[in-house]
């Protein structure tokens, strides 16, 4: 993938075809271990995007765990108090993630202390993280744009 304009939007990735130059050794080479080269892909582009401005709240992977956001987002380390990132301010507890990977897929958010679904710009950062990382995970191998859900 590369940077096409600077972000703060992914909406300017685009995966790099077989025809494209290649990126830096250095890049290349990170990821070189991951079997699933899509992934591998977007999470280098991401890395150089972020760099460049882009928002870690909006990656669709996961430098870390090195997958699909989805697939870690449940881990507590992506909870984040000060921001309200998985987390449930009116009652003070961690957010729960439901994930069902099945094309075309489904997030959802919901506390477990009052029940409520949490509407937070943050949570819908993690939302929209989430679902896009799923249309990405979805995606096959063209080298395209992939598609930010509306939802």
């Amino acid at each position: 993938m590369v940077l096409r304009t600077p972000p703060p939007s992914r909406a300017h990735l685009r995966l790099l075809a077989a025809t494209d130059t290649s990126p830096p050794a250095r890049r290349r080479d990170r990821y070189g271990e991951i079997a699933d080269r899509r992934l591998a892909a977007i999470l280098a582009a991401e890395d150089v995007a972020e760099e460049h401005g882009l928002s870690a709240h909006v990656r669709t992977t996961c430098y870390v765990h090195r997958r699909w956001v989805h697939q870690c987002i449940s881990d507590p380390m992506h909870v984040l108090i000060v921001t309200g990132h998985r987390w449930c301010r009116r009652c003070d507890r961690t957010v729960e993630v439901q994930v069902d990977e099945t094309f075309p897929g489904t997030v959802e958010l919901f506390c477990d202390g009052c029940g409520v679904p949490p509407d937070s710009v943050a949570n819908r950062e993690v939302l929209r993280a989430c679902r896009t990382s799923l249309s990405a995970m979805h995606g096959g191998e063209a080298s395209t744009l992939y598609v930010v859900p509306d939802r």
